[in-house]
């Protein structure tokens, strides 16, 4: 198969893209309307079905049957859960796109992957992957994620400069010095860490927005979505004080209950002494190094809210 550039383009800016999706027939038309509008579209998108049950595939097969750039395949069943399931679709799309890449000679520069959940602006990844001219040692980058809030645009409240989940780029470089996509939960987050101890820069850019269509995690609910950070957090050695801060910071803010359930969420393997991740590099980086990172990050708002009172 031939699939042509976008006429004018660099070779800087061929990018791969990859979308799973299950059950996403309310936001799918706008989700693939906002990439397909892209001043800057991919060399091949591949779009993962999940095996949905509602009218998901068939909007998938329209857009596939009209843009020769879009592919799309369906994942046998497999069981679900909430700690797993979403590394496996993620990483079965990557595998199979970088596989298909190799065996039809289609060269790329950036791997990026987004949520069916999520709405571009026009010009997301030209923005993006200019930012990515500026240094050679940029690994990992995404925009700003945003939620419409009473007809307001309000900004994620995400960690402080790590790139979100959706909407995310790779250079295709650091994606393989970094191992790819493993097959954890938080492969994003084992991601950014494995980039920052191999020397890459990673950024979230809050001026390029991206809107996402529901709160993270509400796919399963606000509360089972909270628990499961909770677990997360004690599957990847996190330091407890880093744990305390975090459930003082979810129950300031509303709903407050995502406090009580993210601190369930970690006690309960706590209790058992459940399995941690394996991987020493990121248990050590839990435990010490974050830790360092956000006593900089809090001494670093003291210092400018200082100097500007």
């Amino acid at each position: 198969m031939q699939i042509s550039l976008v006429v004018g383009e660099s070779e800087l800016f061929v990018y791969v893209l990859i979308t799973p999706v299950k059950d996403e027939e309310k936001n799918l038309h706008e989700v693939i309307e906002s990439v397909i509008s892209q001043t800057v579209k991919p060399v091949l998108w591949l779009i993962i079905d999940d095996g949905s049950t509602d009218n998901s595939p068939k909007i998938i097969h329209s857009f596939v049957s009209k843009h020769a750039w879009i592919k799309t395949i369906r994942l046998p069943p497999h069981p679900r859960d909430i700690i797993f399931h979403v590394s496996y679709v993620y990483k079965s799309g990557f595998d199979f796109i970088v596989k298909y890449c190799g065996r039809h000679k289609i060269q790329y520069s950036f791997i990026a992957s987004m949520d069916a959940d999520t709405v571009l602006e026009k010009e997301y990844f030209e923005k993006i992957l200019h930012k990515f001219e500026s240094s050679n040692k940029l690994g990992i980058a995404s925009g700003g994620l945003y939620h419409e809030i009473d007809g307001k645009l309000k900004l994620s409240g995400q960690a402080e400069n790590f790139p979100s989940g959706t909407g995310r780029v790779w250079s295709k470089e650091c994606f393989f010095d970094t191992d790819g996509f493993s097959l954890e939960p938080s492969a994003d987050s084992i991601s950014n860490i494995k980039a920052i101890m191999r020397g890459w820069q990673i950024q979230r850019f809050n001026e390029i927005q991206m809107v996402e269509k529901r709160l993270t995690g509400s796919a399963e609910g606000l509360w089972k979505g909270y628990k499961y950070n909770g677990y997360m957090a004690y599957y990847l050695n996190k330091n407890p004080i880093l744990i305390l801060l975090n459930v003082f910071n979810y129950t300031l803010k509303k709903p407050h209950y995502t406090g009580i359930a993210f601190l369930l969420g970690y006690i309960r393997p706590f209790i058992k002494r459940e399995e941690r991740i394996k991987d020493r590099e990121i248990r050590e980086y839990y435990w010490t190094s974050r830790l360092v990172e956000y006593k900089n990050l809090v001494i670093g708002r003291l210092k400018s809210l200082v100097s500007t009172t």
